[in-house]
């Protein structure tokens, strides 16, 4: 199995910054994918953004320019450096994976608030 810790939310200001985290472990084969999505209260999950083994990236239109995603392949290891933060950000952030031999994994998410 794999597990999936993420950290980094909490409450900020509009404006301001947020870096989230999520550190994979267990029976890793390899992530062939990792990345970060959000469900904003009252409404759907929805994709932030992926980054791929080989690191190519791919973002959710309205993130584009403001999130960036990275990744740690010797520390399995996927980040969302967050800028500019819009009470609309308000949200559940999902890490999400996908191991060629465990298949797609979920974390538990983590909180973000963006309110004054």
């Amino acid at each position: 199995q794999v597990q999936l810790e993420e950290s980094g939310g909490g409450l900020v200001q509009p404006g301001e910054s947020l870096r989230l985290s999520c550190v994979a472990s267990g029976s890793i084969f390899r992530l062939q994918v990792m990345g970060w999505y959000r469900q904003p209260p009252g409404k759907e999950r929805e994709l932030v953004a992926t980054v791929t083994s080989s690191g190519s990236t791919n973002y959710a239109d309205s993130m584009k320019g403001r999130f960036t995603i990275s990744r740690d392949n010797a520390k399995n290891t996927v980040f969302l450096q967050m800028n500019s933060l819009k009470p609309e950000d308000t949200a559940v952030y999902y890490c999400h994976v996908y191991d060629t031999w465990n298949g797609a994994i979920w974390g538990q998410g983590t909180l973000v608030t963006v309110s004054s």
